[in-house]
């Protein structure tokens, strides 16, 4: 008969390989790399705050991946340029709620450059493809 203290490590190690399995199950894709997903994740909540003379000739980079806007907030001067690249497999946009600005059609690894409208405001922007990609442009 086996003791209680021969039981104990086997337990402990099934239980290690048991959290282990579920954390690598967790992490887990779907395998295949795409991004097709029906149900495209959330856009990323980061902001970033640049002024012309923060960056000597007012320029300022989003990325779009993951089927999200980094960062999705903003914070500029008026009249900053505004680079926008495409880095997923889907083409994208990058367009004003109002329209005032738009990067048109973005195809995977193509970028455009936009102009913060001169007028300070809060002004909200989508992918207008994937419309529950969202981020703002705050205008100081």
């Amino acid at each position: 008969m086996m003791s209680l203290r021969h039981r104990r490590p086997h337990a402990a190690l099934i239980a290690a390989a048991l959290c282990l399995v579920t954390t690598l199950t967790g992490c887990s894709d779907s395998g295949n790399g795409s991004s097709s997903s029906s149900t495209p994740p959330a856009s990323a909540s980061a902001s970033v705050s640049v002024s012309s003379s923060e960056t000597g000739k007012g320029e300022v980079k989003v990325t779009i991946k993951g089927f999200a806007f980094h960062p999705a907030k903003l914070e500029v001067s008026p009249g900053t340029k505004i680079t926008v690249t495409n880095e997923d497999s889907a083409t994208h946009t990058l367009t004003a709620d109002d329209k005032s600005f738009d990067t048109g059609d973005l195809a995977q690894g193509k970028s455009a450059t936009i102009t913060a409208p001169s007028k300070p405001g809060s002004y909200s922007y989508i992918c207008t493809i994937h419309p529950n990609m969202k981020g703002t442009l705050t205008v100081r």
